[in-house]
């Protein structure tokens, strides 16, 4: 009785294995995982504004954090 439910449970998990697998190779295959266009958009449409929007973001985020730090070191 064990011994055939643990065949059973073999068989299913390789069927299902193998499909997920199958599903796997497929989309591979066709392309599912490309996004290479959506890189090079990025790259290419990228202005010198945006980056600039970029940068003044990021030192914004910096200086509340040192804030943030002076404000705790201060209690």
């Amino acid at each position: 009785m064990i011994n055939d439910t643990l065949l059973m449970m073999l068989i299913v998990g390789l069927v299902v294995s193998f499909a997920i697998l199958g599903v796997f190779i497929w989309g591979a295959k066709s392309g599912q995982f490309d996004d290479s266009r959506k890189m090079m958009d990025g790259l290419l449409f990228d202005g010198t504004d945006d980056l600039n929007d970029a940068i003044k973001k990021d030192e914004k985020i910096k200086k509340a954090k040192e804030n943030k730090k002076s404000e705790s070191q201060k209690k």
